[in-house]
């Protein structure tokens, strides 16, 4: 697969099942349900908690990749996303919040804060997909 970049914009609102099929179209099968599952935890935490699921404001997805990597950018318009003590607990399920966190760092192999964590960079290698 040659490297291939796209990115999109889009309302703060939950509807996000076409996003994300464009976010994992090519994704190998073995691996979409994951790195989907991922994806919808970033997207929802950058529309829900960024941006307080606002419509006005927008969530903007910048994502590149090649034959057996990918990474995606999430940034919302929000005042950023706190520290969250769960990232150093293990899967305890005990705490209120950060259980999507949690999540983006079993599913993804690098997860990145920058610009006052509003931007959220994801890393997934696709090389364990390929046999």
């Amino acid at each position: 697969m040659r490297n291939r970049q796209l990115t999109l914009s889009f309302p703060s609102t939950l509807y996000l099942s076409p996003v994300l099929d464009l976010l994992v179209a090519d994704v190998p099968p073995a691996l979409v349900p994951l790195v989907r599952l991922g994806l919808q935890e970033a997207l929802v935490n950058a529309a829900k908690h960024g941006n307080n699921l606002d419509p006005s404001k927008a969530v903007r997805v910048h994502y590149q990749g090649g034959a057996d990597w990918w990474c995606w950018a999430i940034e919302d318009q929000g005042a950023g996303c706190p520290e969250c003590a769960c990232l150093h607990q293990g899967p305890d399920w005990s705490w209120e919040s950060g259980r999507g966190l949690y999540i983006l760092h079993q599913v993804f192999d690098r997860v990145e804060w920058c610009q006052h964590r509003q931007r959220l960079h994801l890393t997934k290698r696709l090389a364990e997909a390929h046999p």
